[in-house]
């Protein structure tokens, strides 16, 4: 996961999983961030709920967070504004898929 500090905004990618059964935020095995969502990925629904999902886990306003790119695809570039230690809200909220072996 590669979380990129400039000043006071955070951003970094993730791969955003639709129509998913639970909604979670998860580090797949190649170390890269996923966000599963109920929402479904037409009419901006997946984000919506994408935007949603890091202000309620946050506990910030919804202007604070924005999809910088990749409104029309599964990976995004999500920067989120003016929040306290954001990078280690998002490293402790963060789902391991990788089971111990």
């Amino acid at each position: 996961m590669n979380l990129k500090i400039e000043g006071n905004a955070v951003t970094f990618w993730l791969r955003v999983k639709p129509r998913s059964s639970r909604e979670r935020l998860r580090l797949d095995p190649a170390g890269e961030l996923r966000l599963e969502l109920h929402a479904a990925p037409t009419e901006g629904q997946a984000n919506e709920a994408c935007v949603e999902f890091f202000a309620r886990l946050l506990r910030l306003p919804r202007a604070s967070i924005e999809i910088v790119a990749g409104a029309k695809s599964r990976r995004k570039l999500i920067r989120i504004q003016d929040g306290e230690d954001i990078a280690r809200q998002i490293n402790s909220s963060v789902v391991s898929s990788v089971t111990p072996g």
